[in-house]
């Protein structure tokens, strides 16, 4: 048997992305059994461990965020992989997310809903690439459509020792100032909370006024949003599982094709209450689509969503498809099947629970739609979103 190779993770534990970064390298060290790893719970910003500097491993996989840790990681002489991508380290690669396609589909999903006014909420430019990336695409999606893209960065407030509060009052202000309703997309789900609560602060509606979408998917943080917080699932088990298998050839003395790796494109959206609107001027018609979106998941059916309306039934049907782009039916079918999705994706309810709990009478039916509708059973979308 071969002698395990000794790799340090020096990789933080106190979010949801870098949690999936984990979960990608156990799954790789899991199928290859050849490791003994060196990991112990950290924050992003902590100082590179002291063992570090002396230490006569094999390999590093690392989220390197300043100068500080670079240098201590290449002065190792170790092998090693970035999974931040903060800096620009000579020598050492990196794996991390293709940000087009995470853009395009926040502006298209937003776009969906029938918005024409769009912002973008990130942090300063410089402070991650990434970042800055993710808005520029998605600002580029927006102008193609021939709209404009509001921007917020907060670097004007770099200067000051701006407090929390000071952020979040310019923030309010910023929103406030936007033209209505409007779609946002926000660089990660903290800034994603962030959005929301200054929303609430200028008595800004959410999803009505504001529609809200995120990056990441924690959901811890989503669903502590109030409202529930709309997160792209960017699937950082993928790169941690990509990483891993480079920094294996790395210590096997192979020389990678590129020392940069841009993994693509995101699992989906995990759709919440944040963007669960739709911009429509005829009242009658958006009482529709509200009842529709609110109590789908309880069973309803057309007759229900027609009685209530003052229109006939033909004309509802009629312009609720010109404006939602599905019949009544397929949208009750939808908001049901987004319940299910998010439920299968974060919970361990029995496939029996979740039907009844989406608003499907049998089991055996909901299995039946999903499978149709989605193109792979209910089982096997859990297990895509558990990283198995």
């Amino acid at each position: 048997m071969a002698a395990s190779l000794h790799v340090a993770l020096l990789i933080e534990t106190s979010r949801e992305y870098a949690r999936g970064l984990l979960r990608g390298i156990a799954r790789y060290q899991q199928e290859h059994e050849n490791w003994s790893m060196y990991f112990e719970p950290r924050g992003l910003d902590d100082p590179p461990p002291q063992w570090l500097a002396g230490w006569k491993g094999d390999g590093i996989l690392a989220r390197i965020n300043d100068s500080g840790m670079a240098d201590t990681i290449v002065a190792t002489g170790i092998p090693a992989v970035d999974v931040r991508g903060a800096l620009s380290v000579p020598g050492i690669p990196f794996v991390g997310l293709d940000n087009t396609p995470i853009a395009k589909l926040a502006y298209e999903h937003l776009r969906d809903a029938g918005l024409r006014h769009f912002a973008f909420c990130g942090t300063p430019r410089g402070e991650n690439p990434n970042q800055d990336f993710r808005c520029d695409s998605f600002r580029r999606f927006v102008e193609r459509d021939g709209r404009s893209c509001d921007i917020w960065l907060g670097e004007h407030l770099e200067t000051h020792n701006a407090t929390w509060e000071d952020q979040q009052k310019d923030l309010a202000d910023w929103l406030g100032k936007l033209p209505k309703p409007v779609g946002i997309m926000t660089c990660h789900d903290d800034r994603g909370q962030q959005v929301l609560d200054a929303c609430r602060r200028v008595d800004l509606t959410v999803p009505d006024q504001a529609a809200v979408i995120s990056v990441d998917n924690d959901p811890c943080l989503c669903n502590l949003c109030t409202p529930t917080l709309t997160s792209i699932d960017v699937n950082p088990s993928r790169v941690g599982y990509a990483a891993a298998e480079l920094l294996d050839r790395l210590m096997k003395d192979e020389k990678p094709d590129s020392m940069t790796r841009y993994l693509g494109p995101p699992r989906g959206i995990a759709a919440r209450r944040s963007t669960d609107m739709l911009a429509i001027d005829d009242q009658d018609l958006a009482a529709a689509v509200r009842y529709v979106r609110k109590y789908a998941t309880r069973g309803i059916r057309v007759r229900d969503v027609v009685a209530r309306a003052e229109q006939s039934p033909s004309t509802l049907e009629r312009r609720f498809q010109k404006a939602v782009g599905r019949t009544i039916k397929a949208e009750i079918t939808r908001v049901k099947l987004n319940r299910a999705k998010l439920l299968l994706a974060e919970t361990d309810y029995a496939v029996g629970a979740i039907a009844e709990r989406s608003g499907f009478a049998e089991s055996k039916y909901f299995c039946e739609v999903f499978r149709k509708h989605v193109g792979m059973t209910a089982l096997k979308y859990r297990r895509t979103f558990r990283d198995e």
